[in-house]
């Protein structure tokens, strides 16, 4: 981790000193977390519909726009700057796709920060993902069913915390920063969190032998 951060120090030292292609080694360096990220939130009736890697083209522009303004005062690092501005540009497409069918669900979320939350049918086919088992799609369907209505009673910011923490792979201080919570909060409800997963799955025999 500290190789990365010093890393991100010399990169945003040469996008300070004037030189754009900075910009584009760390985009490089963060795009397939960032290629993940979309995939993980986009809502599910886009797909095939708007590629990730289309999203992440506009992020890039996004990003060179404001890149001075950045660099002059970088105020969270690298990563979840970049992450917030692919965010909010996955955001606009869901509203340019789905417009008023986006969820009730995608309104409160920006109490996130403007990134679209990753819904319990997402979690759920990340978590079946992982299952070698289940071959026939109709069982696996009956599984991703029983598990997003398992989730679904999870409080959003607690599945929020468990996508970030979990999926993503953010730090604790990661998430307290992108959700603007304190640090203990978010410790504690990924806990919880953590503790909640752990049982529904516990619940169902299919996941017991991974």
């Amino acid at each position: 981790m500290h190789h990365d951060s010093d890393q991100n120090e010399q990169l945003i030292s040469r996008m300070q000193a004037g030189q754009p292609e900075a910009l584009g080694e760390m985009f490089a360096q963060y795009r397939t977390r960032l290629k993940y990220m979309v995939r993980l939130r986009m809502d599910r009736r886009l797909y095939g519909r708007v590629a990730p890697s289309d999203v992440l083209q506009e992020a890039y522009l996004d990003a060179s726009k404001r890149l001075q303004q950045y660099s002059e005062n970088p105020s969270m690092p690298a990563y979840l700057w970049l992450r917030f501005l692919t965010g909010q540009r996955l955001l606009a497409v869901h509203r340019q796709h789905l417009g008023a069918q986006m969820r009730d669900a995608a309104q409160e979320v920006a109490i996130f920060q403007g990134t679209p939350q990753a819904t319990s049918e997402c979690i759920a086919v990340q978590l079946i993902g992982g299952l070698t088992s289940p071959s026939q799609a109709a069982v696996r369907e009956e599984i991703k069913l029983r598990l997003q209505d398992a989730l679904n009673r999870m409080e959003p910011i607690d599945r929020e915390i468990l996508t970030l923490r979990h999926f993503e792979e953010l730090t604790n201080n990661d998430v307290a920063l992108v959700l603007d919570i304190q640090k203990s909060t978010a410790s504690n409800r990924y806990i919880r969190a953590l503790k909640r997963l752990k049982q529904i799955l516990k619940d169902m025999p299919e996941f017991n032998d991974e």
